[in-house]
């Protein structure tokens, strides 16, 4: 449709009452009586039309105000700079069902600008979401659901956790890309589709200077991901002052050579934003941006427009002013007049229906095509197949190679078997062995392919596999050198905070990398990650216990999983000899031992193992009583029995040694005071890597020499 023509058709579907928006629309009579003292009770009684709306929009607004001042902490500016587009989006355009939060067919919203929390809770508790009154007077308090910032799975309605800024666009990004996947995997030609809704994110000057906003969005209009909508609430406030400290750019034609269709509206002008984003509607194969210029905390008497209303209270005496201009009564605090009651009501009905005539639909398609409903049930459920294991590849006999190129192959096997495992890798592919060619590669043409090129932009890949996460349906995937989760921290927290179920897959995950040298060799890395609640950090010996790795981070659906695999090639491990790799799924196991009860534990993980192993039984030619454990994952060992974590490594065996190419933090905890551990507390150097564990002593000579003198001088 030539845009003149899409243009005149979304200003036609406009309601005739759009063209009049707020005070505007009031003659002076009309104004003259909102204004006039007015029981609580009575206030807003029977209004209808524009003087109703104006009514919703400042309920909104005053309920985060007194929210923030009852607690006495939170950002007050936004909701009330923003409520006026909120407004518009949430009543006229976003489709959902608040008795029914989890929707699979429901439109997504993200609140990027996660600070204004308050803006969500005030539209959650007035859509009819179970976000009760008190809890909005609760808001900032010890066991509410409205935290801080929103959080996924606290608040019913809250699609995504956001506080640290940008993180929202890259999420709003990966839900976006998630409908588009899914359409393409569910939806019939021919038939309406069962897949078919919209993601909207209100976004920040903040969330456009931080780097993972640039990364994320260069990307979605590089894939011209549609269904895709922000409002950008352009303030020009952040925290220090006016944004022309440290922010001169222009927005809208950065995201223009991005590939978004911009508009600019006055964000206080209803009637813009919802021509603005009608014509976003009309055009669903491109992601669009709304820059919506605003006033910070409009309508308060001193600080609209300034620094002060951003991260602190109004303060009582503003807060009287800005009611008491509003024609709102300044008691009691939390008002909700009945007709905004009865206006959110309705639409709570309209959602209720729109949820019933899709499921009407859904049932149907279910019955016309069993196989894609079968299927539909695995991506929604998580469940794994029960035999995964059993139909993954086997490596008994086979030659020594990398982690990360058994991890290839257990993928090329999965992708078969796991058909809403999705991901890809941040320009690394050839080097972390993450391409399936066989199941093609996701782009503007190809939206049924499962294997994502995401560009030199970890930051960016962490936060979309987040957002596809949050969506639903699919399981993510993403990859890079270990060394390069420093750029996916904030994702990879957010992702733990959230039980997101994405699995990272970090290859050359030691100083065994080589020649690269110290700036691309992980050292304190294992640490870093091992300290994150909730994140399951996974370090395999061999290329058997790859595949049983890759089967509990599929399994692991409440959390993310981070698998770490060798650039050098290892020896399979003589599972004839040696202890089944399924020990994996506990976290530690006894490899191998010796007669005898041991005197001596070593303990390896990944690709040291081996080396243990190798040490353990020179050590046990030497008459030691010795047992090699393999303890690829710390936190999946904690959470085994007291009995299971004693049989592995027995109290009373007090000589212990780890063995293991990264720095010693935290293996106190297992090794005990009297332990040892072979470690690396510093950085690496550029170097073969077989002259690096010589130079470094990970070597078996080393570790029967760090054995025996554990064994002679702190013997008691």
């Amino acid at each position: 449709m030539p845009d003149a023509a899409r243009l005149a058709t979304a200003f036609s579907c406009l309601d005739p009452m759009a063209a009049y928006s707020g005070a505007a629309f009031f003659n002076k009579t009309d104004m003259n009586t909102l204004n006039q003292p007015t029981p609580a009770a009575d206030f807003g009684k029977n209004a209808s039309g524009a003087a109703l709306e104006e009514l919703v929009v400042n309920t909104i607004k005053f309920l985060a105000v007194d929210a923030v001042q009852k607690a006495e902490s939170g950002h007050p500016g936004m909701p009330m700079g923003a409520a006026d587009m909120a407004y518009v989006l949430w009543t006229k355009f976003l489709r959902h069902s608040p008795a029914n939060p989890k929707w699979a067919n429901r439109d997504r919203f993200v609140l990027s600008a996660g600070h204004g929390s308050m803006l969500l809770y005030s539209l959650l508790h007035l859509c009819g979401y179970d976000v009760p009154m008190e809890q909005l007077q609760q808001f900032r308090q010890w066991g509410s659901i409205t935290p801080g910032h929103p959080e996924f799975g606290v608040t019913p309605g809250v699609e995504t956790t956001t506080g640290p800024l940008g993180q929202g666009t890259g999420n709003a990004v990966g839900m976006a890309i998630a409908e588009k996947i899914l359409a393409a995997m569910f939806n019939e030609p021919g038939e309406e589709p069962v897949v078919d809704h919209w993601t909207y994110a209100i976004v920040s000057d903040g969330d456009m200077m931080e780097g993972v906003s640039h990364e994320a969005c260069s990307l979605a209009g590089h894939l011209q991901v549609g269904k895709l909508v922000f409002l950008y609430d352009s303030n020009h406030i952040s925290i220090e002052g006016n944004t022309s400290l440290a922010f001169s750019e222009d927005v809208g034609k950065r995201f223009e050579s991005y590939g978004w269709h911009v508009q600019h509206v006055d964000g206080h002008n209803r009637t813009q934003v919802e021509q603005a984003l009608r014509i976003a509607r009309g055009i669903p194969n491109k992601p669009h941006l709304i820059v919506a210029t605003t006033t910070i905390a409009k309508g308060a008497p001193t600080k609209a427009n300034t620094a002060a209303s951003h991260g602190e209270p109004l303060g009582h005496d503003e807060i009287r002013g800005a009611k008491q201009a509003a024609g709102w009564p300044v008691e009691p605090a939390f008002l909700v007049p009945e007709s905004v009651r009865a206006f959110f009501a309705g639409l709570k009905q309209q959602g209720e229906q729109s949820e019933r005539e899709w499921n009407t639909r859904f049932q149907a398609w279910r019955q016309r095509h069993p196989d894609k409903a079968k299927m539909w049930d695995q991506c929604w459920s998580g469940n794994m197949p029960a035999d995964l294991l059993a139909k993954l590849p086997t490596f008994a006999g086979a030659k020594p190679a990398a982690t990360r190129s058994s991890s290839g192959e257990v993928l090329k096997a999965l992708f078969a078997l796991v058909p809403n495992l999705v991901g890809g890798s941040a320009d690394l592919a050839p080097s972390t062995k993450t391409l399936v060619k066989e199941f093609g590669e996701f782009s503007a043409a190809n939206p049924k392919g499962r294997n994502f090129h995401f560009g030199v932009r970890e930051h960016g890949m962490g936060a979309i596999m987040n957002g596809i996460a949050y969506h639903g349906g699919l399981i993510p995937f993403g990859a890079t050198f270990f060394v390069f989760a420093d750029y996916m921290r904030p994702s990879i927290r957010l992702a733990a905070l959230s039980h997101l179920h994405v699995i990272y897959v970090f290859t050359h995950d030691s100083i065994f990398v080589g020649e690269d040298g110290p700036t691309h060799e992980p050292v304190e890395h294992l640490a870093s990650l091992r300290a994150i609640p909730n994140l399951s950090v996974i370090r395999p010996a061999d290329a058997t216990e790859t595949a049983v790795a890759w089967a509990v981070a599929l399994e692991n659906s409440h959390n993310p999983t981070a698998l770490c695999l060798t650039r050098q090639n290892l020896p399979v491990l003589d599972r004839a000899k040696l202890a089944p790799a399924d020990g994996v799924r506990k976290g530690a196991y006894v490899l191998w031992e010796s007669s005898g009860d041991p005197e001596l534990i070593l303990i390896g993980t990944g690709s040291e193992v081996h080396i243990a192993l190798e040490a353990g039984q020179q050590l046990a030619q030497q008459g030691r009583r010795v047992r090699v454990v393999s303890m690829p994952s710390w936190d999946l060992f904690e959470k085994q029995s007291p009995e299971y974590r004693v049989s592995v490594l027995p109290c009373k065996v007090w000589a212990r040694l780890a063995v293991e190419a990264g720095v010693s933090l935290g293996w106190k905890r297992w090794v005990g005071g009297r332990g040892r551990v072979v470690g690396l507390d510093r950085f690496g150097a550029s170097a073969p890597y077989k002259v690096l564990a010589e130079k470094f002593g990970f070597t078996a000579a080393n570790v029967v020499q760090a054995a025996n003198e554990l064994l002679t001088d702190s013997h008691p």
